[in-house]
């Protein structure tokens, strides 16, 4: 629901609000409201609730606050124009203290410049590149660029040229690394059939970001920055730490820094001069010397070091081609500048020595684009164990990592899209029975991107904590696995931290479970509505009906009536379990039955093998011969040809398939 221009988020109002779901929402400013006007609901209309009517106080407030907001915005804007000050205008902005409302500034600052001249223009876009990141969250800039092309409609009545000026506007901030590229496909889709804002996107992606030259023709289409780009600047950066390198003149270097006033750009001098040191060695004195000098001096503050080394950061795995032992120089380098004091080391993400490649990329992104197409066509059939055969055919046990990259690829499609897709990810989570480690995996590389994430799906907050915690209620993964999935590294105020706070914020609330079980209108199967607690407790029950002298006919349709085949390793599991607690061998002519009718095959019988082999140490705590009745069972089923010849379990440790631990 989009709840206009006025809505803060919830974490920032001072009254308190209730859930979206709540339907209290009536009055609420509405989504293409471009002045942000606030409209509410009288109370002769049709659609007006007496039992739900909203807290005016607190709406009051809120619009007040965006008013005075949007005034200044507009002050601040002029100022700029007539000015022409960056640093005075990022400065203003910061001392505004409403950071949820920048997606104003962004979309007040170009519908300005857009009815004015070029250099207006250019003033524009260079100012959203210099306080992008460091005075503008990411997001709402993004968010600014959406409400602009949806208002496309209304600006072309005052600026006719709208659609080419606008489309300009996106490029920009394209080749400006501001607005992600994906940017342009995601609001195609979402606009209305025949909206301006469709011309706007085709016009930049077609007319502008296709053009050969592209980058250059749109960085200097209004005269360019002062006539100076952005590639100028990094080759002048590149000029004089070359020269310094070479003559050791710290003095020259620094005046040098001070002429290309772009204090807002100076995070690309630490990352080159970084990147420099890794590569020459026996410059790492110099370099490191010049960029001490320049904090000391306040000529590169504390924020724009931080994000010089954040960037080389996340660029690491590519340096690592060129640079092979990059992350020890990197780890080193960080480790000597927090040690002389100009860097805070504690503000930097963790540079991981752990995690190896040991996947190519070819083959990842081979994989992912086969993971794309499987899911999607999941997503049109819901055939599971189609699924199943896809991935059997990839040979995933043969390369573990491939298992953490569908996962991730499960989600990011399912978050996408709506409640029925959301359900029918998580029961194929619950149904391929993946090992823990690569569904921890997967979800770990959602949550470090999530920040990216955002950018694209604004309530990834919301979906994502509602997977993870899904995954636990499906027994996908165990509540400690959420400690193990943060891991310690993240930020405090990421996105992702926010999202671990909410899973678990949401397993520790009353009659968690059922109510996470049913969030998507499922319950554990998106077909016929049973949790998977109601299926586990049918399976039991016909399991101890077979016990008391059943008939095998009947236990047979009865698996077959549950209409849950990729569930199958569940009769497996119990089967196995009453056999070893009871030392019950009728059971087992049960399974056998099963598997020569194909009800069950030799996978779910794998999987339901493996699940017991998982749960040893504990069966042992009831059973201590359990390991040794274990291991019998499994030569059994490899003579009559349950399971492979490569199963094999290791009776002091974890399952083993095809002679690696599968957990």
């Amino acid at each position: 629901m989009d709840l206009g221009e006025g809505y803060v988020s919830s974490n920032e109002q001072k009254e308190p609000f209730h859930s979206k779901d709540d339907g209290i929402f009536k009055g609420i400013p509405a989504k293409g409201d471009m002045d942000g006007d606030n409209h509410f609901m009288d109370a002769n209309d049709p659609n007006y609730s007496s039992s739900e009517e909203i807290d005016k106080t607190a709406v009051k407030n809120i619009n007040k606050r965006f008013e005075e907001y949007k005034k200044k915005a507009s002050i601040i804007v002029e100022e700029y124009f007539a000015t022409d000050d960056v640093i005075s205008t990022a400065n203003e902005l910061k001392d505004l203290e409403m950071p949820s409302y920048s997606y104003y500034f962004v979309k007040k600052l170009i519908s300005m410049a857009m009815d004015r001249h070029d250099k207006e223009k250019e003033m524009a876009a260079v100012l959203l590149s210099s306080i992008y990141a460091d005075v503008i969250d990411p997001r709402q800039v993004y968010m600014g660029f959406r409400k602009l092309v949806e208002s496309a409609d209304d600006l072309i009545v005052d600026i006719p040229d709208t659609v080419d000026v606008l489309a300009l506007f996106i490029a920009r901030a394209v080749v400006d690394d501001i607005l992600p590229p994906a940017f342009l496909k995601k609001e195609a889709d979402a606009l209305p059939e025949g909206a301006k804002g469709i011309d706007v996107i085709k016009r930049a992606e077609k007319g502008y970001l296709s053009a050969p030259l592209h980058a250059e023709i749109i960085e200097r289409r209004w005269g360019g920055s002062r006539n100076k780009t952005v590639e100028d600047v990094k080759a002048n950066i590149d000029n004089l730490l070359v020269e310094y390198a070479v003559s050791g003149d710290k003095k020259e270097a620094i005046r040098c820094i001070n002429d290309l006033k772009v204090p807002f750009f100076h995070h690309e001098i630490v990352k080159r001069a970084i990147i420099m040191a890794m590569e020459r060695k026996k410059a790492e004195g110099k370099l490191l010397d010049l960029l001490k000098t320049a904090s000391e001096e306040c000529l590169i503050n504390s924020s724009q070091i931080s994000k010089g080394f954040t960037r080389i950061i996340d660029m690491i795995d590519d340096l690592s081609l060129d640079i092979p032992n990059a992350k020890e120089l990197l780890q080193s380098l960080i480790s000597k500048a927090a040690s002389e004091g100009w860097l805070c080391a504690s503000s930097l993400k963790q540079v991981s020595f752990s995690e190896k490649k040991l996947v190519g990329d070819s083959i990842v992104r081979a994989f992912k684009a086969k993971a794309q197409s499987i899911i999607q066509e999941y997503f049109l059939t819901g055939d599971v164990l189609e699924v199943n055969s896809c991935l059997e055919s990839e040979n995933l046990s043969s390369i573990p990592e491939l298992k953490a990259v569908f996962v991730k690829r499960l989600i990011m499609l399912a978050m996408d899209r709506k409640k029925r897709e959301k359900e029918m990810a998580s029961v194929l989570l619950s149904s391929l029975y993946f090992p823990a480690d690569d569904v921890v995996n997967g979800f770990t590389m959602l949550i470090e991107s999530a920040d990216d994430i955002a950018l694209d799906i604004p309530v990834v907050v919301e979906d994502l904590a509602m997977f993870l915690a899904r995954a636990v209620v499906d027994d996908v993964l165990a509540p400690l696995h959420l400690e193990e999935i943060g891991g310690g590294s993240l930020k405090p105020d990421s996105v992702g931290n926010q999202v671990l706070k909410m899973a678990k914020s949401l397993l520790n609330a009353r009659l968690s479970g059922e109510r996470i079980l049913r969030c998507w209108g499922g319950g554990g199967s998106y077909t016929n509505g049973w949790a998977i607690e109601d299926v586990k407790d049918q399976i039991g029950k016909l399991l101890e009906e077979f016990e008391s002298g059943g008939d095998t006919r009947e236990a047979c349709r009865c698996i077959t009536e549950l209409g849950m085949p990729f569930f199958h390793h569940e009769v497996v599991k119990k089967s196995l379990v009453t056999i070893i607690e009871k030392k019950q061998d009728r059971i087992w002519r049960l399974l056998e039955e099963c598997f020569n009718t194909g009800i069950i095959t030799q996978i779910q019988m794998s999987k339901g093998f493996g699940r017991v082999s998982e749960s040893l140490d504990d069966l042992c705590l009831d059973v201590p011969d359990a390991k040794k009745q274990f291991g019998s069972l499994v030569e059994r089923a490899k003579t009559i040809g349950w399971l492979d010849s490569s199963f094999s379990f290791n009776k002091s440790a974890n399952p083993m398939e095809n002679g690696f631990h599968s957990v």
